[in-house]
C-alpha cells in the first residue's frame, strides 16, 4: 500500500490521531512514512496544524507536509475564496504525492473534513484526489449515534466514482460505549460495504509520544499493520463487556 487516501464522514472523528496512528504503526515496522495535508483550514500562520500533531504524535521520522493553509475554520474552497488565495487543486495535490511516494514507502494523504469538501471554485474534491491517484481511501468514522448514515452515504460516493474503499475505523473509541456504540460495531461494515479495520479508543492523542506509538497497533487491524483483532472486539462490544484499560 504505497498511498492511502484518509477520510472522514465529517470533522471530528479522530481523523488526525488515527492518521498518527497509521503513520506510527508504519514507522515502527521500519517504513519511510510521509503524510500530506492537501489544505489546513482554521490555523493561524506558525499554529501548530494537524500534519504536526501527525508528526508529534507518529515521530520525528515522519516527513510532513502541508501545500495550503487557511485562516478560517470552513470548507478548503470556501475559506480560500474568503482569504483571497489561491485553493488547492487536485492536480497539485497528486503531484505532490508521487514526488513523496518516490522516496517514501508509504504516504498519507489526509483530507479536511468529508470525501466531498470542496477544494476549489470548481467543486473538486479529495475523491478526485483519490481517482488521480487511483489510490484506496480508508474512511474515519465517529462511533455513536447517526454515523451509519454517514458512512453510507461515503460509501456509496466512492463506488458511484470506481474508487477502492480500503475499510472503516472508528476514530473515537469510548471508554464506555452505549448501546448506539455497541451496535454499531456490527452495523458499520454493513452499512459500509466495507471491513472495520480498527478502533482508535478516544483520549489517546493526549498519551505521551512514546506511549501512543507503543499502542498504536493494538488500534489497527492487520490490513493497517496492527494487531487489532475485529472479531474479538465485536465480541466484546456485543456482550457490554468494558473495555480493558
Amino acid at each position: 500500500m504505497g498511498v492511502l487516501v484518509v477520510t472522514g464522514t465529517g470533522t471530528e472523528v479522530g481523523k488526525t490521531v488515527t492518521t498518527a496512528a497509521l503513520a506510527a504503526v508504519a514507522a515502527r515496522a521500519g517504513r519511510s512514512v510521509a503524510v500530506l495535508k492537501p489544505a489546513q483550514t482554521g490555523v493561524a500562520p506558525r499554529e501548530p496544524g494537524d500534519v504536526d500533531e501527525v508528526v508529534r504524535l507518529a515521530g520525528d521520522a515522519v516527513t510532513g507536509v502541508e501545500l495550503a493553509r487557511y485562516p478560517e475554520p470552513l470548507a478548503p474552497g470556501t475559506a480560500a475564496a474568503r482569504a483571497g488565495l489561491a485553493p488547492v487543486r487536485p492536480e497539485q495535490v497528486a503531484e505532490a504525492v508521487e514526488k513523496l511516494a518516490a522516496s517514501h514507502d508509504l504516504v498519507l494523504v489526509e483530507g479536511a473534513g468529508g470525501l466531498l469538501v470542496r477544494l476549489d471554485a470548481e467543486g473538486s474534491t479529495l475523491a478526485d484526489v483519490a481517482g488521480l491517484l487511483a489510490a484506496p481511501v480508508l474512511v474515519v468514522a465517529a462511533a455513536g449515534l447517526g454515523t451509519l448514515n454517514s458512512v453510507q452515504l461515503t460509501g456509496e460516493a466512492l463506488r458511484s466514482r470506481g474508487l477502492r474503499q480500503a475499510g472503516v475505523v472508528i476514530g473515537s473509541w469510548p471508554r464506555e460505549p452505549g448501546l448506539a456504540e455497541r451496535c454499531n460495531v456490527a452495523d458499520l461494515p454493513v452499512a459500509a460495504g466495507a471491513e472495520l479495520l480498527g478502533a482508535v479508543p478516544a483520549g489517546v492523542g493526549t498519551m505521551s509520544p512514546e506511549a501512543f506509538r507503543s499502542g498504536a497497533g493494538e488500534w489497527l487491524g492487520r490490513e493497517l499493520g496492527g494487531v487489532w483483532d475485529g472479531a474479538e472486539f465485536a465480541r466484546r462490544a456485543a456482550s457490554g463487556e468494558p473495555e480493558r484499560p
